[in-house]
C-alpha cells in the first residue's frame, strides 16, 4: 500500500517516517541495466522526444510506445528529470508548457511560473541589519527569501486534464521507478553536486541527500532517491492536494520561514515568507501563445510572465526586414546581435507579470513597431550599447531621429533550467521549459521528501523601483526568459525547440531559428553551431568556438566579444537545447545537444 500524506504528523520526523522506509540515497553499483547512452539525433515516424537525460527520454518513449500522447510523455519525462536532473528541475520549481493540438490546430500555453508569497514585502531583498540589498550570492541564492510558490506539479495536472490521456498517477510511474531503482551518476551530476557543495552542506536534509558519506556521488555509481519516490507515490494516491495542502505544505512553509541549517555553516540564510495559504491558493494560467510571422512561418511562444515570446518575436520582426540568406554568415550574425539588443532594450522597459503590469504585447509584436526599431540597426556598424528602448505607445513604422543611449537591465537570471520536446504519432507537439532557477535552486531540500525548493524570486529586480515592471510585489510572478517555441509552416508544425540558460535562452532560441530558417542549416547543425548572446550590454558573450570562427569579422564591425562563463560553474557554454523537426511523411527528427552540458538524449518510437 502506498504511503499517505494525510496521515497525522506532528513533526517533520514523523512525516518522514511515514513516507520513507529506506535510506535517503545510496550510491552503489547494481545489476539492473539503466539507460546511459546519449544519442544527439534520432529519426522516426511514430513519436519522438529530446531531453538532456537518457532516463527522461526513455520514460517518454515508453509512454509513447504504449499509446500515450505528447502531453502524457512530456509529463513523464519532466517527472523523471526531477529525479535525474534535480539541480535544474523538479516539483519544487515552475515553468512554461506550450502545446500544439493536432485536432484543433491551435497552440495554447500554461504559465506554471512560481509566485511571490502574498506576505512578501517590497523590501524583501533589503537586509534589515544593514539597510542595504542582500548580496546576490550567497545571501539571496541560498535562502528562504528567494523561494517562490512552486507551480510545476500544478502544471502537470492541468496539462494532463486538458490534453492528456493518462492520469497524473500513471504519468508519474516511470519517474517513481527510476527514483527507487536508481540511475547511473554521470560527470555532469557529480560536478553540479560539487559546484553546490558549500550550499548543500548548509542544510541538513540537502547534505544527507546529495553528500552521502561526505562526498558527492561518484561517476558510475547508482544514485537512488527513495524519499522522492515516496513523495511521488503519495501524489499518485492523493493528487496534487498532497503537495499544496496538508503536512507537506506546512513543512515547506516552515523550512522557508525557518531554514534548517547545519550548525557549522558559515552561509547567511535569510528566511522567507511562504505560507500554507500561498500553496493552497496557487493556480496556473492557461493562456494564448504569442504569435509572430517570420518568412512564411508562424512562431508561437510564451506570453508574460515570460519575456521569451515577445522578445524572440520582436527580434524576428526586426530581422525580417533584411535578407539574411543573401548575406555572409558574419553579416547575418551582426544583424542577429543588433536585433537582439534592440529587443532586449524593450524587454527591460516593458516586460513583467501581466497580472500586475500593463505590458504592451500587441505593440511589441507589431510589424510597424519592428520597422521603427529597425531604423536603429546599422548594417555595417554595431551600435553603442546599451541602446534605448522604443516607444510602444506611439509608433508609425517611419524612421525618426535616432534615440540616445539606454540602460542595461539588471540580469539576475541563472543559466540553469532544463528543456524537453515531444511529438507523438498523431501530430501533437509539446515544448516545455522547467526550472528551479539556480543550479541547485535554493540549496534547500525538503526534509524527508527528496526535492529541492526553487530560488526563483531572485529573478525579481533586487532594488524596488515603482517604475520597474519587474519590481517585487506580493503574489506576482517574476519575469522569466524561458522561451519554449513551436513553429508552424503552412499551418502544420515545422519545428519545436527551447533551451535553458537564463536570459541567454532568448538569444539561443533566436539564433537557432536564424540558423535553421535563414542560414540553411539542418536542425542538427542549428543546435550544434557555436553561440553568442547580445542582451543590450557593452559586450557580446560568446562561446570560444564562436569567437574563433567569427570574432575577427564581428570585432571589425564594432562588437566586443568576451568568452562565456558564469560565477557558479566553469562551463563556457550557452544553453542546452532540444528540438524536434516535423518533416514530410510524418518524419520526426529529434535533436539534442551533441556536447553541451554533457550532451543530450534524442529518441524515437521505432515500432
Amino acid at each position: 500500500m502506498r504511503p499517505s500524506l494525510t496521515a497525522a504528523a506532528t513533526s517533520a520526523g514523523v512525516l518522514a517516517a511515514l513516507l520513507v522506509a529506506a535510506p535517503t540515497a545510496t550510491s552503489s553499483n547494481g545489476p539492473e541495466a539503466r539507460p546511459t547512452v546519449k544519442d544527439p539525433t534520432a529519426v522516426g515516424r511514430k513519436g519522438a522526444v529530446s531531453t538532456v537525460d537518457p532516463e527522461a527520454s526513455a520514460a517518454a518513449i515508453k509512454v509513447l510506445r504504449r499509446g500515450g500522447n505528447a502531453v502524457d510523455a512530456a509529463v513523464a519525462a519532466a517527472a523523471t528529470l526531477g529525479v535525474t536532473e534535480p539541480f535544474s528541475a523538479g516539483i519544487g520549481g515552475g515553468g512554461y508548457f506550450v502545446h500544439y493540438d493536432a485536432r484543433s490546430g491551435k497552440v495554447r500555453t500554461i504559465d506554471g511560473r512560481e509566485t511571490a508569497p502574498r506576505k512578501m514585502p517590497n523590501d524583501a531583498f533589503i537586509d534589515p541589519a544593514t539597510g542595504k540589498p542582500y548580496n546576490f550570492t550567497p545571501e539571496l541564492v541560498t535562502s528562504g527569501v528567494s523561494v517562490g510558490v512552486p507551480g510545476t506539479l500544478a502544471t502537470w495536472e492541468r496539462a494532463l486534464d486538458k490534453w492528456g490521456t493518462l492520469s497524473l498517477a500513471e504519468a508519474l510511474k516511470p519517474a517513481t521507478k527510476v527514483a527507487k531503482r536508481g540511475f547511473v551518476v554521470d560527470e555532469t551530476f557529480r560536478q553540479q553536486t560539487l559546484d553546490n557543495e558549500e550550499r548543500f552542506r548548509a542544510y541538513r536534509a540537502s547534505k544527507k541527500l546529495f553528500l552521502p558519506g561526505g562526498d558527492a556521488p561518484k561517476v558510475g555509481s547508482i544514485f537512488r532517491n527513495r524519499e522522492l519516490a515516496a513523495t511521488y507515490d503519495a501524489i499518485a494516491d492523493l493528487g496534487t492536494r498532497a503537495f499544496y495542502r496538508g503536512p507537506l505544505a506546512r513543512l515547506m512553509s516552515d523550512i522557508v520561514r525557518d531554514p534548517r541549517t547545519t550548525r557549522n555553516t558559515d552561509l547567511p540564510v535569510p528566511p522567507g515568507y511562504l505560507t500554507p495559504r500561498d500553496l493552497r491558493d496557487y493556480a496556473v494560467r492557461v493562456q494564448r501563445a504569442t504569435k509572430s510571422d517570420y518568412r512564411g512561418h508562424e512562431v508561437y511562444g510564451m506570453a508574460p510572465s515570460s519575456s521569451g515570446g515577445t522578445t524572440v518575436g520582436e527580434a524576428l520582426n526586426i530581422l525580417e526586414r533584411y535578407d539574411l540568406s543573401a548575406m555572409t554568415v558574419d553579416q547575418a550574425l551582426h544583424h542577429y546581435l543588433e536585433a537582439s539588443a534592440l529587443a532586449f532594450a524593450d524587454r527591460g522597459k516593458y516586460l513583467g507579470d501581466r497580472a500586475f503590469v500593463d505590458v504592451p504585447v500587441r505593440a511589441l509584436l507589431d510589424d510597424r513597431f519592428a520597422a521603427e526599431r529597425a531604423c536603429s540597426l546599422n548594417p555595417t556598424k554595431a551600435a553603442t550599447k546599451p541602446v534605448a528602448a522604443g516607444d510602444a505607445s506611439s509608433y508609425d513604422g517611419v524612421c525618426g531621429p535616432a534615440a540616445g543611449g539606454g540602460e542595461v537591465d539588471e540580469d539576475t537570471e541563472n543559466i540553469s533550467t532544463t528543456n524537453l520536446t515531444v511529438a507523438d504519432r498523431w501530430g501533437n507537439v509539446v515544448e516545455y521549459t522547467l526550472t528551479i532557477e539556480q543550479t541547485g535552486g535554493s540549496g534547500m531540500v525538503v526534509p524527508g521528501h527528496g526535492f529541492l525548493l526553487n530560488n526563483e524570486l531572485t529573478d525579481f529586480s533586487t532594488v524596488y523601483d515603482p517604475a520597474d515592471p519587474n519590481r517585487i510585489q506580493p503574489g506576482k510572478r517574476p519575469r522569466s526568459s524561458m522561451s519554449p517555441t513551436i513553429v508552424l509552416k503552412d499551418g502544420k508544425p515545422f519545428v519545436a525547440l527551447g533551451s535553458p540558460g537564463g536570459s541567454t535562452i532568448i538569444t539561443t532560441v533566436l539564433q537557432m531559428l536564424v540558423n535553421r530558417i535563414d542560414l540553411g542549416m539542418t536542425i542538427q547543425e542549428a543546435i550544434a553551431a557555436p553561440r553568442a548572446t547580445q542582451r543590450n550590454s557593452v559586450n557580446v558573450t560568446a562561446e570560444p568556438e564562436f569567437i574563433a570562427a567569427h570574432g575577427a569579422a564581428l570585432t571589425a564591425l564594432g562588437h566586443t566579444l568576451v568568452p562565456a562563463g558564469d560565477a557558479f560553474t566553469s562551463a563556457a557554454e550557452i544553453g542546452a537545447a532540444t528540438a524536434i523537426e516535423l518533416g514530410p511523411g510524418k518524419r520526426l527528427t529529434a535533436v539534442a545537444e551533441p556536447s553541451r552540458r554533457g550532451g543530450g538524449s534524442a529518441k524515437v518510437v521505432k515500432r
